[in-house]
Order: structure tokens, then sequence, then C-alpha cells
């Protein structure tokens, strides 16, 4: 029925120019215009090379279980366990490269947009699936990171199944062939007393090996830095992140990087978008990338802008010698995937090398996409 009231409203209504008739309109209007985003869940390109020889990848499972209703966190760490669970991804979870001291220690972290909570866990050993236990940070505590022994046994607490060693018969090898290659003759001492530390500002023996097995074709690039992290958007707007890893190869025992920190790793803002990273993790630690990424699509920019503007970031900031390669740029890679409110995304990279698709799931199937890079050629030209 048209009543005085309504007739009144309508007309001041009409009468409003279309930018303050925008900020006049009732948020169930916005509310209804939020369930018409599409589901997109976007990933490094573990989030599709890798299938744990089942029917779906991670990204595919992670948008089947969006789109039948499940929570958008929960769909993502049912998709990335595909990585996390398979043995022949030697860059994250089961299978893993290990440390110096050939232990699987592994990293994550996740984000609940929505309910403004998060989860993660650092060097966390015997746990296939750290995104699970990093999802129970989350749900059972007032915690954001737990770390070391202390993650391993909450994670035992909660029920999780913690095995002595998570190497394989392949990752056991490379390690050895790493030990090999670090000092010839004293490789099989358990002590590792052949591998003395490089002084400041010269090249790790340790690096160098690891990266010399890296051009000889033992290892992809990808597993030497491996990584997945993975954004989704539900129907109602609803967005979250998990970030899932163990570091880098032959690390330092305890050595924590990006992954499992918020800020760096993995950034959600259910307003706005989410970003996380692979990569070099120390670059990203020392900028805090994923949130500058989400912070400048706060600022109107896209997820590809905003990616690149972080790629930038990391550029200006990296001065020391032994991280710069001949032509004075970084000697490193490190790629951003980025999602925003209306479901646009991106993926981005200091260099298209090495791994250079990222992976994406919409309602037209599971894809890999090229990377947009910052800079030509290869970390090392």
């Amino acid at each position: 029925m048209l009543t005085r009231r309504t007739f009144l409203a309508s007309a001041t209504l009409a009468a409003l120019p279309p930018r303050a008739l925008e900020a006049a309109r009732p948020r169930s209007a916005e509310l209804l215009l939020q369930r018409t985003v599409k589901p997109v869940v976007i990933a490094d390109y573990s989030g599709f090379e890798f299938t744990n020889s089942g029917p779906e990848n991670c990204v595919s499972r992670a948008f089947r279980l969006i789109t039948e209703g499940k929570d958008v966190l929960d769909a993502l760490i049912a998709g990335v366990n595909i990585p996390e669970l398979d043995p022949t991804e030697t860059g994250i979870g089961y299978g893993a490269l290990p440390n110096a001291d050939g232990v699987v220690e592994l990293d994550a972290s996740c984000m609940h947009g929505p309910l403004k909570r998060a989860g993660a866990v650092a060097s966390l050993q015997g746990v296939r699936t750290p995104s699970l236990v990093a999802r129970a940070v989350m749900d059972h505590t007032d915690h954001h990171l737990l770390v070391g022994a202390g993650a391993q046994q909450f994670a035992r607490t909660m029920g999780f199944t913690v095995e002595d060693d998570l190497n394989t018969e392949n990752s056991r090898r490379l390690w050895l062939e790493w030990k090999r290659r670090v000092d010839p003759a004293h490789y099989l001492d358990p002590k590792g007393e052949g591998r003395k530390p490089a002084p400041r500002h010269e090249k790790d023996p340790g690096l160098e090996a690891g990266l010399s097995m890296v051009r000889d074709g033992l290892i992809p690039e990808g597993s030497f830095w491996g990584t997945i992290n993975c954004n989704g958007i539900g129907p109602n707007g609803d967005i979250c992140g998990v970030t899932t890893t163990s570091g880098l190869a032959w690390k330092i025992p305890g050595r924590t990087g990006d992954s499992p920190i918020l800020g760096a790793g993995l950034y959600v803002d259910n307003e706005i978008g989410a970003a996380g990273s692979t990569g070099r993790g120390e670059a990203n630690l020392y900028n805090l990338c994923s949130f500058l990424i989400v912070e400048q699509m706060r600022m109107g920019k896209s997820p590809k802008d905003a990616g690149l503007e972080a790629l930038k970031r990391i550029r200006a900031n990296t001065v020391e010698k032994r991280l710069r390669n001949a032509r004075g740029e970084p000697n490193f890679n490190i790629r951003f995937f980025a999602l925003n409110k209306r479901g646009e995304y991106a993926g981005v990279a200091m260099y298209r090398a090495g791994e250079t698709k990222y992976a994406v799931c919409t309602e037209n199937g599971a894809q890999a996409l090229e990377l947009e890079p910052l800079l030509p050629g290869a970390p090392e030209d």
C-alpha cells in the first residue's frame, strides 16, 4: 500500500543524484549484490598440478565444496590437503624436502574473513597436514601462532596422528645428495660437522648446493621454495585463505619463512580481498607484502596492480650484494596471488621463470594461467 510516508521517501530518493542514491541504498541491497558474486578459487601452480592420484586437484576440490555450500575456509583447506598428502610434491607436507638435519618441518596459516579469526603453526614436525592444525589453533585457542614442540604437542592433544618421520624414500635420497654436494668428505657424518656457516655477505654453501640441484634438474625450483597459497571467495562474498609449506629445502633447523606469518605469507580482509605468496620468504617477511597487497586493493588498485606494487617494494628494498644478480636486480623469485571482493584475481611474479603459471577455478573449471612478471629474464641473469 502506498502511504504518505512511503511516497515521500520514494520521492526523496528519486531526487537524489546517482552518487548520493548509491550511498542511501539499504544494507540489504548490498547483501543482495554480494550474493551474486561468482565463486573463485586461486592458488599457485601446485593447486593445479598435484592430485595425489585422485580425480581432483586443489582448486577444483575447493571450488566444488564452496559451491556445495561448505564454509569457504574448510573448502580451501580440503583443497590444500591434496598436495599436503601427495608424496610426489616435495615442497609441501608429506614427502617434502627436509631441513639440514634431514627433518621435515612444516608451516601453515589460515584466515577466516567473515569470522575475523586466524591460526598458524611453524616448525611443526610429524603431522602431514599442518593446515588442519592451523585451523585447530584458530578454532580452539585464542592464539594465532604455535611453534615447534608446542605446536606438535597441541596437534597430538587435538587427536592428530604424529609420526616420527615424514620423509619418503625420495626426499631422503635428495637430502643425502645435498649433503654430499655441501661436503663430499663428511656428508654421512650424522652431526654434519663438515658444513660450516658462510661468513655474512658471502654465498651459503648449503644454498648453493641446493640451487645446483635445481640447475641439474634433480629438484624443480618450485619444490626448492615449495609452498601452496590458496584463496577463495564464496557466492555470498565471504573470503578466506590458507598457506602451507615445508619452507626452504635444507634450511637451518627452526628456520621459519613467511608462510605462517599473518600479513606476509597470507592476509585476508573480508571487505577487501586476500593475498598470499610463494618463493623467497625472507623478502616477503621484510616487506609484509600480503598485507600491502590487500591495502593497495583497499585504495582501489586491481589485484594485478596491487601485486606488482608489492614486487616493486621488494625490488627497492633488496640492497645486499649477495641478493642481487649481475644486473643489480633480485637474484630470487617470489610470487603473489591476489583476489578482491568482486571476484577479480591475478598471479604475479618477480620473474617469469621456473614456475610460470598459477591455478584458478571458476564455473568454467580449473585452469592454469600465466603469471604476470615484473622483470624480464630469470633471477640468475
